[in-house]
């Protein structure tokens, strides 16, 4: 990363560090920061929270034209500290504005081996790439080789590099927003979804009845992969931020939180995701402290699976999920609601329907509030606003009044 930036672009970036720290100092944002620890802590009484992610409609919300930098560098430093401005001054949900500029670890991850996997993407009407393909390897498992699985992935860090661009980082932005070095977040952990890049959904499914063995094969080298990449990283001291704060030195895989999928099993009985999936999944869960599962796919008829799932601290709660059913089995659990509202609500129509909106958060309030279960609701999948931002911040503003009707007025 280290070079030189024209001095018009370090003037834009240091002006722009100098705004996100004083967003991020403002008062509200510790009792946010405060806010989101009650909730995945579980704490008793924890006050729900709310946020729009919006990168996915960046189409609106970060349009090319804001940029004012010319050098690649300088864009991307540019849109990172311009994403958490605007978030605050145009969507001010709950998510805190970071008070760092944050750096990761320079990592080489060679996740198969060697085997290379094309993928071929698609742009939509407006010319954002949304769509992508996997010429997978595997065509039919029951009769396709699967050598690959004896050449063991590889991975390394490059300490020196990571540390250049710390010392330019600090050099240039330093005195102004301070730089943190995120550490290592822990991946390759969707496991159904690294199958689907070795064969398609139609070959996953048909290998559970034609080729079990070698479907376990599989899996077992996927996991086995993931679990030396999460002891590696522990051993050579790369963990970091996961949850809004620092490990303490000496972090352990054991004080941090994993996110954990799997969408393309949304077609697969509960007894099957059982026998072949929830086994490996449950080896990579017990490294960790805390777990997050799920995103699109519901998590109510895999639950009797699930729930035995170790450390499990949050469940996504998707607009495909029975959420009343889900705030039964997690009352006194001490597990987050992590609810995902309906998308289309906000992306479909050039307007927002209000009253259809309120309704989709009071209904997820209803069934939660009343059982105590800690709620954190997530808007995510919105891909277009339709060039109106006032959307967004018209929906937050709704969601905040409809949290107030359940637990009263916000008086920290």
């Amino acid at each position: 990363m280290p070079q030189q930036l024209p001095q018009p672009e370090i003037q834009r970036l240091r002006w722009l560090a100098r705004r996100q720290k004083e967003i991020a100092d403002l008062p509200v944002m510790e009792k946010r920061r405060r806010r989101w620890a009650a909730v995945k802590e579980a704490a008793p009484g924890a006050r729900p929270v709310f946020t729009l992610e919006h990168w996915t409609f960046n189409r609106d919300f970060m349009p090319a034209s804001l940029l004012e930098c010319q050098t690649p560098l300088g864009r991307q430093l540019e849109q990172r500290m311009l994403e958490h401005i605007r978030h605050h001054e145009i969507i001010d949900d709950d998510l805190p504005c970071p008070g760092h500029l944050d750096a990761g670890w320079h990592l080489r991850y060679d996740e198969f081996g060697g085997l290379r996997i094309p993928v071929t993407r698609a742009r939509d009407a407006e010319g954002v790439e949304t769509a992508y393909h996997y010429d997978c390897p595997i065509k039919d498992l029951a009769i396709d080789p699967i050598d690959f699985l004896d050449h063991p992935p590889a991975w390394s860090v490059d300490r020196e590099a990571t540390a250049d661009e710390i010392r330019f980082l600090e050099e240039l932005l330093g005195d102004l927003l301070p730089v943190r070095l995120v550490g290592w977040a822990p991946g390759a952990h969707n496991l159904t979804g690294r199958v689907i890049r070795l064969m398609d959904q139609a070959a996953f499914f048909v290998a559970m009845h034609e080729a079990p063995e070698k479907l376990r094969r599989v899996m077992r080298y996927l996991t086995d992969s993931a679990v030396q990449y999460d002891r590696w990283a522990e051993r050579e001291g790369l963990l970091g931020v996961t949850n809004g704060g620092l490990p303490p030195a000496g972090a352990r895989l054991g004080d941090m939180w994993v996110y954990m999928e799997s969408q393309e099993t949304v077609g697969v009985s509960p007894a099957f995701f059982a026998e072949f999936c929830f086994p490996y999944y449950r080896e990579i869960a017990e490294l960790f402290g805390h777990v997050y599962w799920g995103c699109c796919e519901p998590a109510d008829p895999l639950w009797d699976v699930l729930r035995h799932m170790p450390n499990l601290r949050a469940v996504s709660i998707s607009k495909w999920a029975d959420q009343e059913k889900m705030a039964r089995f997690l009352e006194g659990k001490g597990i987050v609601f992590s609810r995902k509202p309906d998308p289309n609500l906000l992306g479909v129509d050039v307007r927002l329907d209000e009253a259809k909106w309120k309704d989709e958060i009071d209904r997820t309030l209803a069934a939660v509030t009343p059982r105590g279960v800690p709620l954190e609701i997530v808007v995510r999948d919105v891909y277009t606003l339709h060039g109106d931002l006032a959307k967004a911040s018209r929906a937050t503003a709704l969601a905040r009044e409809a949290i107030a009707r359940f637990h009263g007025p916000d008086a920290d």
